[in-house]
This record gives structure tokens, sequence and C-alpha cells, in this order.
């Protein structure tokens, strides 16, 4: 439609986009409209050459489609060009999928720790509850079903092996729909399946480690019995990629502890705002101890954040020596860590004004998993400089 009315450059910005849809709106009038948002991506630099004649293009290309949505929906929608901040995925795997090779890392993992997949269950009952099995075929001519040949030759025969699950093409887990993989993961650690929560809690950690860089990742959802149930959740890739510089932080400060730490504050940010919050400023306390542990430095009981900060900031020499206003570089810095240790403080006061307690009216609400990414990131921002200086200086002597 574009070309037939010699709109040619909202027709070349439409085909050189990537397009994605995301719900941005909710109007009540009239019994209810969903509003939906339109993002074309494209190049950074075609986006910035367009200027003021993107808005000019989005109307183009809007008008063209109103009447094409409107055969099919009253929704209503906006059309949006963005500057194309990520790099393009494998033409082989889809947005959003989880890849082969992490879940061939998940599965290898099991095998290598001996992992029984169904659990206290037998196979049937654990994969009815994923699958179909009568309306799945049987590999096995005596029997009509999947349910059949599953029986016969995992309770009966007992002659498949227990890792048959992985390269059974009926149930295709390596090469079949991410949400499919993602709920057979869910019902391993699900508290019928595996009661010992402990176990459960550290196949979720294994499994999040593969998981998070393709943008998934389990969440704790419920409780039964006293035991998580997790569900799948999808998380934003900058997200993934503070918590993965967290954790090499804490690798190379050797701090078990500082992991536990990412694991929770990494589980709360969507589900427990307050939570992460309070866990962020955890994760502050839990560096500057570290890395005043590794220098010999004795930490008196009771030391708060701020004076924690200072005793790092006065350890550490801030800027390389010898260069030009070095006393005033390293002064600096040491407000701007100041200030990022002040900020997840504050943040974890209002955990106490916004988090859960009593007397709260119908009208409270609490802060937004925008708020934990804020406090979360500053966090990491700080451990992540302290670490490196740190080590440079180690590295040096």
């Amino acid at each position: 439609m574009l070309d037939a009315e010699n709109m040619t450059e909202a027709a070349s910005v439409l085909r050189s986009s990537k397009v994605s849809v995301e719900e941005t709106g909710y109007d009540n009038w009239d019994g209810g409209t969903r509003i939906w948002t339109i993002y074309l991506e494209i190049d950074p630099a075609d986006y910035a050459q367009l200027g003021s004649g993107r808005e000019v293009l989005q109307g183009q290309i809007k008008n063209r489609l109103d009447p094409i949505v409107a055969q099919f929906s009253g929704d209503w929608f906006n059309v949006t060009l963005t500057p194309r901040t990520s790099v393009e995925p494998d033409w082989r795997e889809q947005a959003g999928e989880v890849s082969m090779r992490a879940r061939r890392n998940i599965v290898d993992g099991l095998k290598l720790d001996e992992v029984h997949w169904c659990g206290r269950l037998n196979d049937v009952d654990f994969l009815g509850r994923i699958f179909d099995l009568e309306a799945l075929p049987s590999d096995d001519s005596r029997f009509k079903t999947a349910s059949g040949d599953i029986w016969q030759h995992r309770i009966n025969n007992f002659d498949w092996e227990d890792d048959w699950i992985y390269s059974d093409k009926r149930f295709d887990l390596l090469g079949g729909p991410t949400d499919t993989f993602l709920r057979f993961l869910c019902e391993i650690v699900h508290p019928v399946v595996r009661p010992d929560r402990n176990e459960a809690l550290k196949l979720v950690g294994e499994f999040n480690d593969q998981l998070r860089p393709e943008g998934w990742q389990l969440v704790e959802e419920e409780k039964i019995a006293g035991r998580p149930r997790f569900v799948p959740r999808s998380v934003k890739h900058s997200s993934a990629r503070s918590f993965s510089r967290a954790r090499t932080v804490a690798d190379a400060l050797n701090a078990s502890w500082m992991q536990k730490e990412i694991e929770r504050a990494e589980n709360a940010i969507e589900t427990d705002p307050a939570l992460a919050i309070g866990t962020a400023k955890e994760l502050l306390e839990s560096c500057c101890k570290s890395i005043l542990d590794r220098r010999d430095i004795t930490v008196p009981n009771g030391t708060d954040l701020p004076k924690l900060t200072k005793m790092v900031t006065t350890e550490l020499r801030l800027v390389p020596e010898g260069i030009s206003n070095e006393a005033k570089g390293a002064e600096t810095i040491r407000l701007i860590l100041r200030n990022l240790s002040a900020l997840s403080q504050y943040l974890a006061e209002l955990r106490g004004l916004y988090g859960s307690g009593h007397g709260r009216d119908g009208k409270h609400k609490g802060l937004e998993p925008r708020h934990a990414r804020l406090a979360v990131g500053a966090a990491v921002a700080f451990i992540d400089f302290m670490t490196s200086t740190h080590q440079k200086q180690s590295e040096t002597e």
C-alpha cells in the first residue's frame, strides 16, 4: 500500500525494521478497549537521520494499517519508530526462545548429577502433568498411545534408560517449543515431584544459570505445604547482564554469601521489589567487608554502610597515581560512590515505608520493580568499580 501511493521512504523503513508489539494501555470506556504499541526498530544511524520526519513516517504507516487491523479487532494501536539497541539474534532461533545450546547444557547437567527427572513420580504420572499422553502415538505396535508404551517399557519391563525422555521425538524437549521445555523444568522442581526444598532450590539455581542469558528464569510464584512452586518468567537482558557482572565480581572475591544475595535479589525484582531493594544494600555491605577482609583490615562490629564505604575508599587508590588532578579526581569518585551507596540505603529505608506491614489501608501501594532495578543496578555499579579497583591494585602489588 505504501509503495502504491509512492511513500517509498515509509515502505523502506517498514521493510528494514524489526517489529514487536506490546500492550501499553487500557481504556475502560464503552466496555473496555486495549491499547497496543507497534514498535519498529531500525538502525540507530537511520533513526538519527530521520529527525522530525519520524512522526510523518509513523503516521503514514499507521494510516495504512488502520483499515487492516479494523477487520480483526476493535483495539486501538499506535506505531512508534525506535533505534535498534540489540544485536540481531541468530536467524535459526526466534527471539525469546531458549536455544538448543542452553537446553543441552541443562540436560547434560541433569545427567552428570544423575538427577531423576520425574522425582518421586513414575514416568507416566510425571509426563501426564505436561502432555496429553492419550493423544500422542505409541512407538510400540502393541499399544495405541504414548501412555501405554511408556508404562510397558518404564514400569512393567523397565527396559528403557532413565534419560530416554531427552531423545524421544514425541516430546522433542531439545528442539520443541520453549514453553514446553520451561514447563518441563518447572515440573522437575515441583513440590509434588521433588519435596526436598534444598534439592529443588539447587536445581533452580543451576537451571537459571543457563536460562538468564537466554532472557528467562524460574521464579517462585507460590508455596505448597511450605515449599516453593516455580514458574518461568521472561527477564530483560539488561538485568541479566547486570546480574552476570555481579556474579563475576562475587567469583573474583570468592564470596559465596554474595552469590546467595545476588540470587535472592534477582528472584525478587519482579515478585518482591522491597526484598530486592533490601538485598541490594546487603550486597554493598558484603562487597565492602570482603575487600577489607582481603586487605587484612578489621571491621568493628556494628559498622554501618556509610562507614564501611568510607573505610574502603580510604584504603583504595581510586584513580591511578601520577595523572593530572589526581587528588580532585579521587575526591569526585568518592562522592559518586557515597551517592551510590546512599541510593540503596535510602531505597532500603523506603522498604520499611512501602513494604509489607501493619495498618495499611486499601489504597496502599508498594514499590515497583523499576525501583528495585534502580537499587540493584546502583549496587552492581558500586561493587563492580570497587572490586575492579581492588583487583587492579592487587595485581600491581
